[in-house]
């Protein structure tokens, strides 16, 4: 182990090269593999890169591989005086010597302007150093926490060099808040690897698929995606010949109640917890379907577009933008549309088979890896020019 690996000592970049510092909170999903994704660009561009988060997601996302320095700092969910006083200070640490900081999300955001602000207590660290924040997700929190995150969230909207919103919503609502620089900053998926089973066998290893529609939903099992939309629509699934598989890969904190509500209600959707099989789920899948009240760039949108699985999915956020005329969209909250979505698309095989087609096309459209690492590297660079 050399001495860059250790907590609490900074890299030292070769003369003329940039230091890049990614701050990134607790992540289960999109965030975490995008931050990985930029970590590996950038250190191939010839960067020295930190990584600094919760020690959690280097072991999930496997940030130290490639090859940036992992800096483990505990950044809690929500706000708290001891927490986020050590979470400010090993951020210190490790922002010595950057040329850039670039957090992702508002608690990495706030936090690490925060330890910026009190650059001039630690030598080595400059003050003029730049932040940028991407902005991945909306605030959705309602009475007193909605009110304290949108505090939050004016405050490093305004506090932020550079502001980048994952989808144009986003971007709008940093101006709103009188960010200086707000811009749209799309995150590329990670393509899949190929699926190892092919469709009759992806579909043979779910119980009771093999000789029904197969409707697909993944993700967090939280109140923002919308699962027991879902629930509801399956009821209207139910009546269907043959009777459709709702299907749903995901953990999280809504996961009893919808457990219980498939049992007691009988519905025909089997939870199947978390998996790392996407790419033989989406082999199986006659279609899938997103019901969130909002998402920027959903990744099992982007991930079933690429896959030419049709998709229906609630119009909201970043997803009109995101797919285009490649999928049905409907009213979030609306069960009986989504219903109806889902059901005229397992009757209508012709137009499944255009928006698997149309999909294909709408995913040659969105930047890939490479793209977004390069734009994010051109505004490294204007920063430091301007600091």
């Amino acid at each position: 182990m050399d001495d860059t690996s250790v907590r609490g000592t900074a890299p030292v970049p070769e003369p003329g090269q940039l230091h890049a510092v990614l701050v990134v909170a607790a992540s289960t999903g999109g965030i975490g593999a995008h931050v990985r994704s930029l970590a590996q660009g950038l250190v191939a561009h010839g960067l020295t890169v930190t990584v600094c988060g919760p020690a959690a997601t280097d072991q999930q996302f496997g940030f130290s591989a490639t090859g940036a320095r992992f800096h483990p700092v505990e950044i809690t969910p929500s706000s708290g005086p001891r927490a986020d006083a050590a979470a400010i200070g090993e951020l210190r640490r490790a922002f010595t010597g950057a040329g850039v900081v670039h957090a992702h999300g508002l608690r990495a955001g706030l936090l690490s302007d925060l330890a910026l602000r009190t650059a001039g207590r630690v030598p080595g660290m400059r003050p003029q150093t730049p932040l940028v924040v991407t902005m991945h997700h909306a605030l959705l929190g309602t009475g007193m926490e909605r009110r304290l995150l949108r505090l939050m969230e004016r405050r490093v909207a305004r506090a932020a060099d550079l502001l980048l919103g994952a989808s144009s919503d986003l971007v709008a609502r940093a101006r709103e808040l009188g960010a200086g620089d707000a811009r749209l900053g799309p995150v590329a998926a990670p393509p899949l690897p190929a699926a190892t089973l092919d469709r009759a066998a992806a579909r043979a290893a779910l119980p009771g698929a093999s000789d029904r529609p197969v409707v697909l939903a993944v993700g967090r099992l939280a109140a923002q995606k919308g699962f027991d939309l879902l629930l509801d629509a399956s009821r209207l699934l139910a009546g269907l010949d043959p009777r459709p598989l709702v299907v749903i890969a995901g953990e999280g904190p809504e996961g009893g109640a919808l457990r219980d509500r498939v049992a007691a209600e009988r519905l025909p959707v089997l939870l199947l917890g978390h998996r790392t099989d996407v790419p033989e789920l989406l082999a199986a899948a006659d279609l899938v379907v997103i019901s969130s009240r909002w998402e920027a760039r959903p990744l099992v949108a982007q991930e079933a577009l690429r896959a030419g699985v049709p998709l229906v999915a609630t119009a909201v956020g970043g997803v009109p933008e995101l797919v285009g005329d490649a999928a049905v969209l409907v009213p979030y909250g609306d069960a009986a549309a989504l219903g109806r979505a889902v059901a005229g698309l397992l009757a209508d095989a012709p137009c499944r088979a255009r928006l698997a087609e149309q999909g294909r096309a709408q995913a040659l459209t969105w930047p890939d890896e490479v793209a977004t690492v390069a734009q994010v590297l051109s505004i490294y660079d204007e920063l430091v020019q301007r600091s």
